[in-house]
């Protein structure tokens, strides 16, 4: 079904005809319903704010989500939504001219998030914590008005890695983004279909469809971030092991309690001893 070149969503009008293209399309799309049914996001009938940013990841989401609803495997309505942070230079045609042509419905929000960045972080600091909340608040606002249940977002297996890692070496704690939650207020889920999908396929993919894609100037200026410093080692453990990224990543599917160290996720206090010690 996925091969009928005359049957697809315009989001999909010109790819190529290579065999290659065609896997990583199928693979993108497998990656895609997997987590969307392992983690429980549909909810027929409802609404979601497709949260696109003008990177390759987010062109990648809108187009398997537009794909998966396309082929009736996703039975809810989607909402793309840019938030125009009112950085210098960006594009702010590009991306409602492109969702009109791939006849998407859309929002395009302007909100001057850049300024207050800019005027409250002080020089050396990075700007990431702060420009992800402020973002975060108007989704959720936006959310709200377009009677949307769930945000969503387009981080990938590598982010949800580097995410981990930075947690570990920096935060002192097992954590991570995780496939699905529920924002504080309790009203509005947060979901990450790209959750089981390599960063590196979104780049073949965006690359082969010939996205126009927009990059975030305002934290990419940035050197010396700890997420780059991870992405550095987690490139580095991949070149010497192919596959480790997917290693790690199935070892978040896999957790132990018992086996680490929180008397909070399993009952140290109360453990017992059931043999007789005889081998029998």
């Amino acid at each position: 079904m996925l091969d009928e070149a005359d049957d697809i969503h315009p989001l999909f009008h010109g790819s190529p005809k290579t065999t290659e293209f065609r896997k990583l399309r199928k693979r993108l799309v497998q990656n895609v319903r997997e987590a969307v049914e392992q983690y429980g996001m549909i909810e027929p009938g409802a609404k979601w704010l497709v949260c696109l940013s003008g990177g390759k990841d987010s062109y990648t989401l809108l187009a398997i989500l537009q794909e998966l609803k396309w082929r009736g495997l996703l039975p809810v309505e989607l909402l793309a939504c840019n938030l125009d942070q009112g950085q210098p230079g960006f594009p702010a045609t590009v991306l409602p001219g492109f969702l009109e042509k791939m006849q998407v419905p859309h929002r395009i929000e302007y909100q001057d998030t850049y300024s207050v960045v800019m005027d409250k972080i002080p020089q050396g600091r990075t700007f990431c914590a702060l420009c992800s909340r402020l973002r975060r608040g108007h989704l959720y606002r936006i959310a709200r008005e377009e009677g949307c249940s769930a945000v969503v977002l387009g981080h990938h297996r590598d982010d949800i890695l580097e995410t981990f890692f930075m947690n570990l070496f920096h935060g002192g704690r097992l954590a991570t983004m995780p496939p699905k939650l529920v924002n504080e207020e309790g009203d509005l889920f947060v979901y990450r279909p790209l959750a089981h999908v390599a960063e590196a396929d979104c780049e073949r993919f965006a690359r082969a469809l010939n996205y126009p894609i927009i990059p975030c100037d305002l934290c990419g200026s940035q050197d010396g971030l700890q997420r780059q410093q991870v992405k550095a080692i987690l490139d580095g453990w991949e070149k010497n092991s192919p596959g480790r990224r997917q290693v790690m990543f199935r070892a978040l599917m896999n957790a132990r309690p018992s086996h680490l160290l929180d008397p909070g996720l399993f009952d140290f206090a109360g453990l017992t001893r059931t043999g007789t010690g005889d081998g029998r």
